[in-house]
């Protein structure tokens, strides 16, 4: 539903320079379907999926979002 591009913060050193800006890329069509319609839905799925790429540019990898997310009650849709 979502994708981070870049250098974690965790993994810049101190001659980090010269690089593209991150990026997150959302996945309108897929997150509007999964939704059904529901705006709340959609809503709730923007939150997840948002939480979670920022997290991996926060230097988070999969296992620890997850982790993260089950504890919070994160990402319960997809």
């Amino acid at each position: 539903m979502g994708l981070y591009e870049g250098v974690p913060k965790t993994g810049r050193g101190i001659n980090y320079s010269g690089v593209l800006p991150d990026k997150i890329t959302i996945f309108q069509k897929p997150m509007e379907e999964l939704a059904g319609g529901n705006e709340k839905k959609l809503k709730e799925l923007v939150y997840e999926v948002v939480w979670h790429e920022v997290g991996h540019h926060l230097g988070f990898d999969e296992p620890e979002l997850r982790a993260l997310e089950a504890k919070k009650k994160i990402r319960k849709k997809i």
